[in-house]
């Protein structure tokens, strides 16, 4: 019955929504220091969803054939932050600001013109979603997700020390070396990170084989990774150094899910605490996953968001 409900609701907004939809399709979108890519994937005339990919210096082309399912119900649309993947790849570390990176969205949105959509936003994705949130107060976010969420960087290098000390004392041992000797590149280092890396940034990901739409997107631009976040995931110390948003969690009105593994970089224990900040906010954590929640467990992660935006929608 939830659902004979939820798709008659989706039906209504046909009719309501109709012609203010993105058409599928993909392009480029003029923003300060060049153009981003970006595809609408769906014709569906549920409210349009926003997909905010990881990074700095990520795209979403290995997400694609993920997300995409939720597209028989709604447009859902993938884009490339400048520097990234299909979008251009200018070299001006001026360009690398937290808010440039928030107006892409305001363009974007001007571009397709999404005047209601709802938005997910993930790892570094998420720190741009709430700046986004908090810096514009945006018209229209029907509701928000926050997908293994950077939403304070010492609260994340808190959660990556406590993930450390988990690890084999030889494994950690490795990394405490080389990372006070800030010798990034040594095999064994690498070989000590990967380690890290296969238990919680994602199960699965390794001999995995990436989806035909990453055929001829650029690779994950490590020059912004390091100017923004830093040479590991340990110890930030780009721009992002000094990021938090969590004194401004309370404010969100609409409504918000957080979402992230068993495993996640983005602890458990952490989404928790930030569901606190937020009244009425959920949490789902899928089990034997890590941070890459839409690799480790696609099933798990789409069926979440899907009834989480059933239930938003009927409570319309």
């Amino acid at each position: 019955m939830k659902y004979v409900v939820s798709l008659l609701l989706v039906l209504g907004i046909v009719t309501i929504t109709l012609g203010q939809l993105p058409p599928p399709g993909e392009g480029f979108v003029n923003v300060e220091g060049g153009r981003i890519w970006y595809k609408v994937v769906g014709e569906g005339g549920g409210t349009p969803l926003l997909i905010i990919h990881g990074g700095p210096g990520g795209r979403s082309c290995g997400s694609i054939p993920v997300y995409s399912r939720l597209s028989d119900e709604r447009p859902v649309i993938f884009y490339d932050q400048l520097g990234s993947g299909n979008s251009d790849r200018p070299s001006d570390t001026l360009l690398w600001q937290l808010p440039r990176f928030v107006n892409e969205i305001e363009s974007l949105r001007n571009e397709l013109g999404l005047k209601e959509l709802h938005i997910m936003g993930n790892s570094w994705g998420a720190a741009l979603l709430a700046e986004y949130l908090f810096a514009k107060n945006p018209q229209g976010v029907k509701s928000v997700i926050f997908s293994g969420p950077l939403l304070s960087t010492p609260v994340w290098a808190k959660d990556a020390s406590i993930l450390l000390s988990e690890l084999p004392s030889a494994v950690r041992d490795t990394i405490t070396k080389y990372e006070n000797l800030k010798v990034y590149n040594a095999p064994a280092y690498i070989a000590a990170t990967d380690s890290f890396y296969s238990r919680y940034l994602s199960r699965n990901y390794y001999g995995a084989t990436l989806p035909p739409e990453c055929d001829n997107a650029l690779e994950f631009n490590e020059d912004v990774y390091n100017y923004m976040w830093g040479p590991t995931e340990f110890t930030p110390t780009g721009t992002l150094k000094n990021f938090d948003r969590t004194s401004d969690l309370y404010t969100l009105k609409c409504p918000v899910l957080f979402i992230g593994g068993e495993f996640d970089e983005a602890r458990p224990e952490t989404l928790y605490k930030f569901q606190k900040l937020v009244p009425g906010s959920k949490v789902i954590i899928l089990e034997n996953a890590g941070h890459a929640t839409y690799i480790d467990q696609p099933d798990k992660k789409i069926e979440a968001i899907r009834e989480f935006l059933h239930e938003v929608e009927l409570k319309e």
